[in-house]
């Protein structure tokens, strides 16, 4: 047990703390702030507080606990909400609206009975990561209950029925003990879980916007980065992908974004079913709410927290995606704690460790091989925001996440003042994953990537068309172009642009993706036949198919497979060469 030796905002100079270890948990003061060892000196140590210092005083006790940040791993972790340090938020609000300094909450229930089924038998020899039995924890998520890593033995004695997260389940026989197994673990939220081996990533996340599934798809074990500037739409589309995508688990962080924000995604979140299982979406869902009023320095731990919860998902098995919003925040707070340990500041303030420790959380996605019995894989797919000031994507948490991640989603500050959503940029935005997913797209159509390619190419010659027409005029185009730039805006508005807000279109199956680009592929191969005979432009802008294409997203989903093919025999018996070049 030590003292306060100095505080200066949430940096605590503790004294007298000899044996005490790095990134060790303590607790501050009278009301047992949390805190974590940064820094030793002697017997003085460096604590960063993850609580409000305010009204801390020199001399008060700065105890150390032995331990380091750890989240607890077990049922009852799926739609829970937790706070930066994985404090039940849902347990403290039944108390009081506002959470006070020092409070304790534990993450998971100690009073509820989960239903234990074993998966082994006694006498059965176990290792690290064997699953043991399982527990239904919600209709869409069952919870296997694995072997800690580094834990093995023989089963001596085995349960059945309900029991506690705290009860022993298991009984193994060791060679020096027997050791007692229950239902929850604990690990460090620094250190990544291991596992048996890695692979590449395959297989496309399934997010529901077509943008990203369609034209630039975004593989199960991946990584990506969504920059954008104030206003572009960061956080609705990052609620999008908790939404919508198919994965087995899906996790929010909320790092440092505003509190209304976060309010909005954990009340839309109740009401959202999944539209694979019909279940409510919040059966596949954890939530970790660290607002921008929070302390700045639980930011980082909310990341750390969020992908070791992401891992334990993993190794059951599961393929696990996980939304941060925003990493710019957590950076911000690296500057903040920096700049108070008088560090040498790296560019525009921030450390120089911060492109090592962007990439220390980002290499913790991929595809693996679980470890233990049975053979399975696992995958973590990683999307994080960044809030680059004044939309400056040079500045150097944007670069220095962009030399890791392998997908890009660029948001236009241009096409949300023209309130094209999502702004995801066509034109600076990509994906290396392209090779990775070929296989499962062939399986819903082999043209897909002809497809995917030719859209590209028409968007691209549009922009570089742009600037002819605004120095001459549309109007003076040779027919070719002016048909290009109609094809090239039916892409834009018709296929790309995607609200949502809306009932139908909120959520774009890949077959409804890939019947769309169809369409609107065939009318501009018809048409540009129809050029050929001397039908206008004009003329095929006053056709009725324009219109129908435009309102292809509104189609219910049970209905579109039937009303595009119609439409396909419309467009077949109308979009025709004309004698005379009248259509």
């Amino acid at each position: 047990m030590g003292k306060i030796r100095r505080v200066s905002g949430p940096l605590v100079i503790g004294e007298e703390m000899e044996g005490a270890q790095i990134y060790e948990l303590v607790e501050i003061g009278k009301e047992g702030l949390v805190g974590e060892v940064i820094g030793l000196e002697g017997d003085n140590v460096i604590i960063q507080a993850h609580e409000d210092t305010l009204g801390l005083e020199v001399g008060e006790e700065v105890r150390g606990t032995g331990s380091i940040l750890s989240v607890e791993l077990g049922p009852g972790i799926v739609g829970a909400i937790y706070d930066g340090l994985q404090k039940s938020l849902t347990d403290l609000m039944k108390d009081s609206s506002f959470i006070k300094r020092g409070v304790k909450s534990p993450a998971l229930p100690r009073d509820k009975k989960w239903s234990f089924t074993p998966k082994i038998k006694v006498g059965d020899t176990v290792n690290e990561g064997d699953i043991i039995g399982t527990v239904p924890e919600t209709e869409l998520v069952e919870h296997r209950i694995m072997v800690p890593p580094g834990v093995k033995g023989v089963v001596e004695k085995i349960g059945e029925g309900n029991y506690t997260v705290e009860e022993p389940i298991v009984w193994l026989k060791g060679d020096r003990e027997t050791k007692e197994l229950t239902m929850v673990q604990r690990w460090p939220v620094r250190k990544p879980r291991p596992y048996k081996g890695r692979l590449a990533p395959s297989g496309l996340l399934v997010t529901g916007m077509r943008i990203m599934d369609y034209l630039f798809p975004l593989a199960l074990g991946g990584k990506a980065a969504i920059p954008g500037g104030f206003g572009t739409g960061k956080t609705v589309a990052l609620q999008q992908l908790a939404r919508w995508s198919q994965t087995q688990l899906n996790i929010y962080v909320g790092c440092g974004e505003r509190g209304n924000e976060m309010s909005d995604v954990l009340y839309s979140f109740r009401k959202l079913k999944d539209p694979a299982t019909g279940r409510l979406l919040q059966e596949k869902e954890i939530f970790l709410a660290n607002t921008s009023n929070m302390p700045v320095v639980a930011r980082e731990a909310s990341i750390f927290v969020g992908i070791t919860l992401a891992e334990y998902f993993r190794d059951m098995g599961y393929d696990v995606l996980m939304v941060a919003d925003s990493t710019s925040r957590w950076a911000e707070a690296m500057r903040e704690i920096g700049g108070r340990l008088e560090e040498m500041p790296g560019e525009e303030g921030f450390p120089a460790y911060m492109g090592s420790r962007l990439a220390s959380f980002y290499e913790r996605a991929g595809v693996v091989e679980c470890l233990g019995a049975p053979e399975r894989k696992g995958s973590i797919t990683l999307v994080g925001a960044v809030s680059p000031p004044g939309a400056d994507f040079s500045e150097p948490v944007t670069q220095n996440t962009l030399r890791i991640v392998d997908a890009l989603y660029s948001l236009d500050v241009s096409l949300a003042n023209k309130r094209h959503f999502p702004t995801i940029s066509w034109l600076t935005s990509y994906s290396l994953y392209v090779d990775a997913v070929r296989d499962w797209w062939n399986q819903i159509d082999s043209g897909w990537e002809n497809l995917r390619a030719n859209a590209l190419s028409i968007l691209q010659q549009e922009a570089e068309l742009e600037e002819i027409v605004r120095l001459v005029g549309p109007e003076a185009l040779p027919e070719r172009d002016k048909l290009l730039l109609l094809a090239a805006r039916m892409i834009r508005e018709d296929f790309l642009q995607q609200s949502a807000y809306h009932e139908v279109d909120t959520y774009s199956e890949p077959s409804r993706a890939n019947l769309m680009m169809k369409t609107i592929s065939k009318f501009y191969e018809l048409t540009q036949a129809m050029l050929d005979s001397g039908v206008s432009v004009a003329d095929v802008r006053s056709s009725p198919i324009v219109y129908k294409i435009s309102r292809m997203k509104d189609i219910p989903h049970e209905d579109f497979e039937q009303r595009i093919k119609e439409l396909w025999l419309e467009m077949e018996s109308s979009l025709v060469p004309q004698k005379g070049g009248v259509l």
